[in-house]
């Protein structure tokens, strides 16, 4: 199925490079055209007529490298199939091959360079049409599902996997590397349906990143979308997350403001990369639960979220004796948030009173109430560090198992 705006947007990027152009999927069927038609050849005319290319000049096109390029591949003519000297152009996004777009030089041009020289004045439309290209069943064929089953292999630490990611050529030349996961909150313990789920995160993570040039890959999973980043992405993080939160809103409805990005340390190495993908992973569940460390977090701000990762903290291992105390008396949720946001506020009751929309008495009151039952002071030395801890601790043991 063809989206909407395909016919169009070939049409204006023929129009700007007064050049005739076709559209064709990964199968070699036509998809679009450009009206101009001033330097038609024999192939050009018998695609347009067939909708298909035929396999004598398909096997012509196969020969030049065109199925695994990424960049524009120039064609030589072939007087013997008709056909003058034409360039294509692979549309790509996030390494995914949507289809190709092909230019056709004039009868009176003997090599390719003025069109080689047009491309990136268009370069724009490109990848508009591209993305549009996303709007049909690219997301779940099966090229797609393999390159980004290798890719997540690698993240996991397969090392078949990151040998055969690092023969990738988009990859080439493009460290130091950086790990971003995609999250989407709900209250549901695990999607309804985990194959819609993962077609939605896929579909929303291509569509949040098309023309960023930092992302390279990107990957999904029934819970998560995974992005391959490189270069200084910049603020380009937020335009990310707000386009990925609304291609979720669109494809599963529900309130917008509900996705988190979580983001690595910077790598050199892809043999690092599941160290970076567990970074990543981290940030975002620390970011799920507590919620002061902001939609876009990194990895290196996550605080002792960085500890409690790396034991794997349940529930029961946030129990200390005075935190227990404390719980067992809290039969409101009056204390120990009270605390908590004392203790994040660097011990301002006049930010925790404005916060909660208290009298700053009440936060004294409930400091008072919380010493009386531990018998000793919440705000000094190794009673503040094991009460903070533990609370931390309960909220990490509620994190999304993604």
């Amino acid at each position: 199925m063809q989206p909407d705006g395909v016919d169009e947007a070939v049409e204006a990027i023929g129009a700007r490079l007064n050049r005739g152009l076709s559209l064709e999927d990964l199968d070699g069927v036509l998809l679009a055209y450009s009206s101009h038609q001033s330097a038609a050849d024999r192939v050009r005319v018998n695609f347009l007529l067939s909708k298909k290319v035929p396999a004598d000049v398909s096997q012509w096109q196969l020969q030049h490298g065109i199925s695994s390029a990424v960049r524009p591949v120039v064609l030589p003519a072939n007087p013997s199939l008709g056909m003058l000297g034409r360039v294509c152009v692979p549309l790509l996004v996030r390494g995914f091959r949507v289809g190709y777009l092909w230019v056709q030089q004039d009868a009176h041009e003997a090599t390719p360079e003025t069109i080689l020289d047009q491309l990136p004045g268009v370069r724009a439309d490109v990848d508009r049409l591209a993305s549009l290209l996303l709007e049909g069943n690219t997301a779940a064929s099966e090229h797609r599902r393999k390159k980004e089953s290798i890719f997540l292999m690698a993240c996991e630490g397969t090392e078949a996997g990151i040998d055969e990611l690092a023969g990738w050529p988009e990859l080439h030349n493009t460290a130091p590397w950086q790990v971003a996961v995609l999250y989407a909150q709900n209250d549901l313990p695990e999607p309804a349906d985990p194959h819609a789920s993962l077609l939605t995160h896929r579909t929303a993570a291509l569509q949040a990143t098309v023309g960023v040039r930092s992302v390279l890959f990107s990957a999904a999973t029934p819970a998560i979308a995974v992005l391959l980043l490189t270069g200084d992405v910049g603020g380009e993080y937020t335009e990310i997350l707000r386009r990925y939160d609304q291609e979720q809103v669109k494809r599963e409805g529900g309130p917008e403001g509900r996705a988190l990005l979580g983001l690595s340390e910077r790598v050199l190495d892809l043999r690092e990369l599941p160290k970076a993908f567990s970074q990543a992973r981290h940030a975002v569940q620390a970011s799920a639960v507590d919620g002061g460390l902001g939609l876009i977090t990194e990895y290196r701000a996550t605080g002792c979220y960085q500890f409690l990762a790396a034991g794997g903290w349940q529930l029961t291992s946030a129990r200390s004796v005075h935190f227990a105390e404390i719980e067992e008396q809290d039969k409101n949720s009056e204390l120990l948030p009270v605390l908590e946001l004392l203790y994040d506020k660097n011990g301002s009751v006049q930010d925790v009173a404005a916060h909660l929309h208290l009298h700053r008495s009440s936060v004294y009151n409930r400091l008072a109430r919380i010493r009386s039952i531990i018998g000793a002071d919440p705000m000094n030395g190794h009673v503040r560090l094991e009460l903070h801890l533990a609370l931390k601790a309960r909220k990490w043991s509620r994190r999304p198992r993604i």
